[in-house]
């Protein structure tokens, strides 16, 4: 089949699937792989060490598929409703995991059932489609292959889509006809994202330093969140869209009709107190299997703390806090207890002093009694 047709086909299919982008580029070394070294060398990735481990594979597709030729580049919407401001008690989730599906499940049954249609179109081609967890640099291919520009908050924006999209990629060994890179940036002058931050996570346009990221702080990061970017998470339990909500290329954005992506209950916003008195039982009944999973439990625990915390030091919350991070005081894991130690030293009365003083006089592990006497000399 010539390689025009076999495009045709193949993005005619991938619409059909629910994919609302796709584009076709060559498989080469992309244009931002040095970028990577830099900004590894600089420290950005904090401890996605990962990262550098896997840089080397990430200079060429063949590292992702031995033989590949061209790349597939294709991007599923996920703006659903509106968010809901966060309300006493409650913490926002960035709207990617608000579905009942974590969508590298959806994701990757529409990449197996596109594979499987090329397949028949072409019965030996090598394929392979990946989301976002194999070694390639998606929005540089997104880019390549005509699909947006990356914008100054480092996301790949789309005209239609604005940045609302998940990235998805079909290697495969066969020449495809390619798109045009996009070669347009269309910020221009805008700086919101970099202004609206609420860590300064952006040290230069196009650059983030992922250690003041709040979707790093609460999802990637494993130990204690730096004291001093605590008070800057503020209501985000989960991830963080600001960069994004801020972005004029998102304000005209079409809802997504998945249906896996509309928000879940509880997810828009999330309840906060009623999670520390889960069982492990119960938290992995509820959470597994979805995209807050990957916090595991005690990072989600750790997360809803500073978001009470942040609350009560603005007298935005009450009693149900205070009694929820009380529990979590008494958590097996050392990290969700010292997170609600800092949390109820940030309500700073007499109640939560007197609670702190009892933990303190039974707490074993060094560190958390440290964090204790530290919020109640404060």
């Amino acid at each position: 089949m010539q390689a025009e047709e076999l495009t045709r086909q193949l993005k005619q299919e991938a619409r059909r699937l629910g994919f609302e982008l796709a584009g076709a580029c060559p498989a080469v070394t992309p244009s931002g792989a040095h970028r990577l070294g830099e900004w590894l060398a600089a420290g950005y990735a904090g401890e996605m060490y990962y990262m550098r481990e896997r840089l080397e594979a990430c200079t060429h597709p063949r590292h992702v598929l031995d033989g590949v030729r061209s790349l597939l580049m294709l991007g599923m919407n996920y703006r659903t409703a509106p968010p809901s401001a966060a309300s006493p008690g409650t913490g926002r989730v960035s709207r990617y995991a608000w579905g009942t599906q974590d969508y590298h499940g959806v994701i990757r049954e529409r990449l197996r059932e596109l594979a499987d249609f090329l397949r028949g179109l072409v019965p030996r081609a090598m394929v392979r489609g990946v989301v976002d967890t194999a070694p390639l640099l998606e929005r540089e291919f997104g880019q390549l292959a005509g699909l947006g520009w990356v914008g100054k908050n480092t996301l790949l924006i789309n005209q239609r889509l604005g940045s609302w999209f998940f990235l998805a990629a079909l290697l495969i060994d066969q020449e495809l006809d390619y798109d045009t890179p996009y070669q347009a940036d269309h910020c221009g002058t805008c700086r919101a994202c970099l202004e609206a931050c609420p860590t300064g996570a952006f040290p230069a346009p196009h650059v983030l330093d992922a250690r003041r990221c709040i979707s790093y702080l609460t999802i990637e990061l494993r130990g204690p969140t730096p004291l001093d970017l605590r008070p800057f998470v503020g209501n985000w339990v989960f991830g963080c869209d600001v960069c994004q909500e801020v972005c004029p290329w998102n304000r005209r954005s079409p809802e997504s009709p998945e249906a896996g992506f509309a928000p879940a209950a509880g997810r828009n916003p999330a309840g906060l107190s009623a999670l520390f008195s889960l069982t492990d039982d119960q938290f992995r009944e509820r959470f597994r299997g979805t995209p807050l999973w990957r916090s595991k439990r005690r990072g989600l625990l750790r997360n809803a703390a500073l978001v009470l915390g942040n609350q009560l030091a603005a007298n935005l919350s009450d009693a149900a806090a205070v009694a929820a991070l009380t529990r979590g005081l008494e958590d097996m894991e050392p990290l969700v207890r010292e997170a609600c130690a800092w949390a109820l030293a940030r309500h700073g009365t007499r109640e939560t002093h007197a609670v702190l003083r009892a933990r303190l006089t039974r707490e074993p592990e060094e560190w958390v009694r440290q964090a204790i006497l530290v919020g109640l000399a404060h």
